[in-house]
């Protein structure tokens, strides 16, 4: 009986502390505008809440989010604190094979571009994070777009 109130008195308070989407999205657009007038960014929003800056503009061809790419990346924290990095020739992978803001964020540059990515929690890892990047976490990739295949 007393593990039964345990695990609902448990439930209860995991249930208190899960913010509505709509309120973690108006967070985390402000985590991101903070940043980026920290550090003096200019970036662009899309509708989604997702921002990018273009460091170098390619000059080949702009991925589709079905595309297969050669990325190298630094994926940090608003703390600038490194959680991923690829070796400096990249990495090949498919963008159906990656969080949402990478699916839309990629196909904004063309073959060849460097840019960051300022990716809101629901378009990362949301409310449940994974391994060592907790929930509703904002992400920020620094990109090279090497190829498109």
């Amino acid at each position: 009986m007393k593990i039964l109130m345990l695990l609902s008195v448990a439930l209860v308070v995991l249930s208190c502390n899960k913010v509505d989407p709509e309120e973690q999205a108006k967070i985390d657009d402000q985590i991101i505008q903070d940043y980026l007038e920290t550090f003096e960014i200019v970036a662009e929003k899309l509708d989604n809440g997702l921002y990018y800056s273009v460091e170098k503009a390619g000059t080949g061809e702009y991925p589709t989010e079905n595309s297969d790419v050669l990325v190298a990346y630094k994926g940090y924290f608003t703390n600038e604190s490194v959680f991923d990095e690829s070796e400096p020739e990249g990495v090949a992978f498919n963008l159906q094979q990656v969080i949402e803001g990478w699916k839309i964020g990629i196909p904004l540059f063309k073959q060849g571009a460097k840019g960051t990515l300022y990716i809101p929690s629901a378009l990362g890892y949301g409310p449940s994070g994974a391994g060592s990047i907790p929930p509703n976490r904002v992400l920020i990739f620094d990109i090279h777009l090497i190829e498109v295949y």
